[in-house]
């Protein structure tokens, strides 16, 4: 595969007739001045550290490799292509990609500006961005989106933006955002410290920064002295709070490229290659620096292909769809389901504001009404509290008529629908789906993160099943997906389409490293060898570093990560995750458990109430939620506070964990699994607080050191007051 024109010109027309398009020549892309080009890789600084020549087996593991009995077969063998590293950390590196004869892995590879010229071919006219303003939502259709990411790439050629460099976005998501989302894209997270944004935008040596407003500013603005490739800054919300060199708004960087010449995009364009570099993820740094994980072209297009295939998404000519975006556009997750994905299948991306997991979450779902929804576990578990709190203030006979339609809901998701299903759907579920915005929603989803059990049942008890998939970064967001007729609960559900899974190492309860093969896994960490070593074997499998097992039925389910496993002075292998989410199953007024033993004789664990969070810092406060109140009104506790629960102040309390802690003991494995010591923390885990990471994952190392003095407080000689001393 090479970058010139006749080359395009056959993927194009591979590609258009697969889809039944006629194909865009470029002359008829040059004569239309709609139909301009956009430049969504300018990619990043030339290096060397490319993968070695991939042997035989890279392209296709040997079948012994592989288990359990249906994923035995290694993946297809490949078709001819050029021969090719099948890693690189290098920013102007190319690939082998991981082509196959037939199947979904054969699609041709299409360029990020090849995927967007066939949405504006075919879906111009539909609406591809709406944001609010006031008490309007505006809208941008595809057509007109297209020609302002042009207007914005040539802008950033003009200043100074160069071949392989990064642009770095640090905001919430919006129109600019995505428009901005053209050069070597790299989102920042809005909760990093302005070093952590200087790792970032050093480590991809990034030429121009994009940033919300004057409080993101101010990070960039305290290290720009130490950005020696950066070149421009560009604020796209408020007004600038003063005039600085090379500081500018979003205005004047829209005027700024509108009256550029075409030729030298156009030239940057014509040697784009599907396997090159498109755009850099970085890992949250949960269990170190941050990662950038290398995604291509390739990796982008094919995986909203293979991902549309799987999940049966409608093209906006049949059905449109319509999501909300506001997770975190630094992550795979909320780029891959907001822009490429939607942009695939020609729906609308519905920006929420702001503060939406503070709390206008709701309110834009009721407004917009999404065909599709993805929520980390958070936000399921925050839909479900106001839920309960809304259920306890009804009446008594609405109660009892919720409780009866959640018990049909509940029998009808786990076996046949019984006949009173149509009564409590009349009667219930269509009002509750309504009331949450989610009544013309058929896909509903989360990932990112662990999700409990009792979240799940509870949502499908009101026939709103909640699909989990399952990926990482350097998967290009999803590997396995759940899907109505392959649905099992807390199982992340069965490989994607055109993907292959294999359990490497299994034990004898078919436990082992999760590890994916496919045209979604990741091209290498930027600059980092020695990991992308780590992460990519010599056959091209990418460890996850997550354990799991597959059923009979080929359902994965994940059991905890490596990194995480507790080994106990003792020796034993103990996965901390199962063993939390039971303890939060047993005692509903829990909201973070971490379990803690590695190295130790025994196993204790910090424990965090449910409480209120600030609406606008995020972090958490004394005060309970009104599901905790009620909880410990029905223990016989009058805490209303977290202050009057940690440190054993309530003793009722302390004795209702301690029951719920007992029970989970008694179904433990091995008295090596059994918890001895724990104890309330006096603050939830939160972002703010540094225990958890941007997608609210646990940040295990941060609680360690944080809470260091109380943990070792566990080890001393001496029993605790609130468990016996173990045996």
């Amino acid at each position: 595969r090479s970058g010139n024109g006749s080359s395009q010109g056959l993927i194009s027309l591979r590609a258009a007739e697969r889809n039944h398009l006629p194909p865009l020549s470029s002359s008829q892309v040059h004569s239309d001045p709609h139909l301009s080009l956009d430049c969504r890789s300018l990619c990043p600084s030339p290096g060397n550290t490319h993968g070695p020549a991939p042997p035989a087996q890279v392209t296709a593991p040997p079948a012994e490799v592989t288990a359990p009995p249906a994923q035995v077969t290694a993946p297809p063998a490949l078709a001819a292509t050029p021969a090719l590293p099948p890693w690189t950390c290098g920013r102007d590196g190319e690939v082998k990609l991981r082509l196959s004869e037939s199947g979904p892995a054969s699609a041709p590879p299409l360029t990020v500006h090849e995927l967007f010229l066939r949405a504006v071919e075919r879906f111009g006219d539909c609406t591809a961005l709406a944001w609010k303003v006031g008490e309007r939502w505006e809208k941008l259709a595809y057509r007109e989106y297209y020609r302002r990411c042009r207007t914005v790439a040539k802008a950033f050629l003009k200043l100074g933006l160069e071949r392989y460099h990064g642009v770095g976005i640090l905001g919430f998501n919006s129109p600019e955002w995505f428009m901005a989302d053209i050069g070597f894209a790299v989102g920042i997270y809005t909760t990093n410290s302005p070093e952590a944004c200087q790792y970032v935008a050093e480590n991809c040596q990034a030429n121009i920064l994009v940033v919300e407003n004057h409080k993101q500013l101010q990070k960039i603005l305290q290290v720009r002295d130490k950005l020696p490739n950066l070149k421009a800054v560009i604020q796209y919300k408020e007004a600038l709070k003063e005039k600085q060199p090379n500081l500018f708004t979003w205005a004047e960087l829209m005027e700024m490229g509108r009256d550029e010449p075409d030729g030298p995009l156009d030239g940057i364009i014509a040697s784009q290659k599907p396997n090159q570099c498109c755009t850099l993820i970085y890992t949250s740094g949960t269990t170190g620096q941050p990662k950038g994980v290398m995604l291509s072209h390739d990796n982008l297009t094919w995986t909203a292909f293979a991902t549309r295939e799987t999940v049966r998404l409608q093209e906006a000519d049949v059905f449109p769809e319509i999501v909300i975006s506001y997770l975190p556009l630094s992550h795979i997750a909320a780029q891959m389901i907001d822009i490429w994905l939607t942009m695939r299948v020609g729906g609308a991306a519905y920006f929420a504001q702001p503060d939406a997991l503070k709390g206008s979450l709701g309110n834009t779902l009721r407004e917009v009404r999404p065909t599709a929804f993805m929520g980390v576990p958070r936000v399921w578990e925050k839909m479900q509290e106001a839920m309960k709190a809304a259920g306890a203030k009804s009446s008594a006979v609405r109660r009892k008529v919720a409780v009866w339609a959640k018990g049909v809901g509940l029998n009808g998701a786990i076996s046949r629908r019984p006949l009173n299903y149509r009564l409590a759907r009349k009667l219930v579920f269509g009002k509750v789906r309504k009331a949450l915005g989610l009544d013309r929603c058929t896909k509903c989803y989360t990932g990112a993160a662990p999700i409990s059990k009792e979240t799940l049942e509870f949502f499908l008890s009101l026939d709103i099943p909640v699909y989990e998939l399952y990926g990482m970064s350097e998967s290009t967001g999803p590997h396995t997906i759940s899907l109505p007729e392959a649905f099992r609960l807390t199982s992340c559900g069965k490989v994607m389409q055109g993907c292959q899974s294999k359990i490497a190492n299994p034990d004898s309860e078919g436990i082992g490293e999760i590890c994916f093969w496919g045209r979604h896994v990741f091209m290498g960490y930027l600059n980092m060898v020695e990991k992308t070593e780590e992460a990519l074997d010599s056959e091209g499998w990418l460890h996850s570093g997550d354990l799991g097992k597959h059923d009979e039925q080929d359902f994965l389910f994940i059991t905890g990560r490596i990194k995480e496993l507790i080994i106990t002075a003792g020796g034993e292998n103990i996965p901390p995750v199962p063993i939390e989410d039971a303890v939060k199953e047993a005692m509903p007024l829990i909201s973070n458990a971490m379990l803690i033993g590695d190295k130790r004789k025994f196993l204790s664990m910090l424990l965090t109430v449910k409480c209120q969070v600030n609406a606008d810092t995020g972090a958490p406060e004394d005060e309970l939620t009104p599901e905790a109140v009620d909880l410990c009104r029905k223990m016989g506790s009058s805490a209303d506070r977290v202050s009057e629960i940690a440190g054993g102040k309530d003793r009722v309390v302390y004795s209702a964990i301690q029951k719920a802690i007992d029970c989970v003991n008694e179904r433990a494995t091995s008295n090596a699994q059994r918890i001895q010591k724990w104890a309330v923390l006096g603050c939830d885990f939160s972002i703010p607080g540094g225990e958890l990471g941007p997608t609210m994952k646990l940040k295990r190392p941060a609680v360690m050191s944080l809470y260091k003095g109380q943990i070792e407080a566990f080890y001393k000689e001496a029993a605790s007051d609130n468990a016996a001393p173990p045996s």
